[in-house]
């Protein structure tokens, strides 16, 4: 019997899951427990806490399938990873133990990103924080992306901007501030919460 479970493939076992077979769901926990009850307790080092967002990882899978939101085809565990970082950030962040980050400054949503200094549970955030502001610079329009890329990850001046991209300082200060203008507006669309 055990050695069945180990030949069917997660995706199998979700499709599964969702045509109603519920013992589907038990053979993904089962087979992945470790690993993410494991990633949780490495960054909460409390096994209650760890036990808690490990039951909310699987209440929120349990919901995502259901309502047939599922469509990560193939990366059920990368996915459930994916689960289990946001809540130990949302644990983080209702235990007041990370400062709410302040989205109004012009380049406030960058500043995040220099301090070297981090602790571990602020490196996690860090890395989040990053890879979803890099998602989100993606679907902006080439002409911003690639002045606001200049100006945050190159750390050129609007000078060496215009010089780069052959259009006028003002053209490139107005493509900023539009790409921030949007970029801001898909942060507060997604309810996204950058935090420091």
């Amino acid at each position: 019997m055990i050695m069945k479970h180990e030949l069917i493939t997660d995706a199998v076992l979700v499709k599964n899951y969702i045509q109603g077979d519920e013992s589907a769901l038990s053979v993904l926990i089962h087979r992945h427990k470790q690993k993410i009850y494991s990633f949780i307790y490495s960054k909460v080092f409390d096994k209650d806490i760890t036990e808690d967002i490990f039951q909310d990882t699987f209440i929120k899978v349990i919901k995502t399938l259901k309502l047939g939101k599922y469509n990560e085809e193939g990366k059920f565990l990368p996915w459930v990873m994916r689960i289990a970082h946001n809540l130990v950030i949302d644990h983080f962040r209702k235990s007041n133990r990370m400062p709410k980050f302040d989205n109004s400054g012009e380049f406030s949503i960058f500043s995040v990103l220099g301090d070297s200094a981090l602790n571990a549970e602020k490196q996690l955030i860090k890395e989040q924080v990053e890879c979803d502001l890099r998602r989100l610079i993606e679907e902006l329009p080439d002409d911003q992306k690639d002045v606001l890329v200049m100006r945050m990850y190159k750390d050129m001046s609007f000078k060496e901007i215009s010089d780069s991209t052959g259009v006028s300082i003002n053209t490139a200060l107005g493509r900023m501030r539009y790409a921030l203008i949007n970029l801001r507006k898909v942060i507060e669309k997604n309810n996204i919460v950058l935090t420091n």
